[in-house]
């Protein structure tokens, strides 16, 4: 899958705003290897701050135990790139942003870090809600940059899912 456009992101950021004003949900983001760049994403979007509360980037274990509550017995048993721990930092968000529906996303952007087991690329996306949660992994085949606009694509594609929007 190649890397999405600025456009193509933007699409998917209206669509996502779209789907939470007419649900009158509001929505919180929490990031690991992208940085940021899905809350950019949504930030981009005129009057995103009718359904969107905030971010967190949480990029050292240490600021994924103390602003997305993700417990350090998870994060030893299973690292920072693993489906546990992205559940964890979404519950966390959903938590600490006092929002109705949080997203998150972990995983090795490269080009380094990567190993064996979790290779450069591997992603996991997770989202929570009053109705659960939901993990999906994916193994993204691009650049540093590249693996961090498709992530960030893939979590906009996870909350749009889960309002029933589309996109996944």
């Amino acid at each position: 899958m190649p890397p999405p456009t600025d456009e193509e992101l933007l699409d998917l950021a209206r669509l996502l705003g779209a789907a939470c004003r007419e649900r009158g949900v509001r929505l919180g983001t929490v990031e690991s290897c992208t940085g940021g760049l899905v809350a950019h994403v949504i930030t981009e979007v005129p009057g995103s701050s009718d359904y969107f509360a905030g971010a967190l980037v949480t990029y050292a274990y240490e600021a994924k135990v103390a602003l997305a509550e993700v417990p350090p017995d998870v994060l030893g048993a299973h690292g920072a790139v693993s489906a546990q721990v992205a559940k964890a930092m979404a519950e966390g968000a959903r938590h600490t942003l006092g929002v109705d529906i949080a997203v998150a996303v972990t995983g090795v952007a490269g080009p380094d870090g990567g190993t064996a087991a979790k290779p450069v690329g591997l992603t996991y996306v997770a989202i929570a809600d009053p109705h659960g949660d939901d993990v999906r992994r994916f193994t993204w085949d691009s650049d540093r940059s590249g693996n961090k606009r498709v992530s960030a694509a893939a979590a906009l594609g996870l909350v749009l899912e889960r309002l029933g929007g589309t996109p996944a």
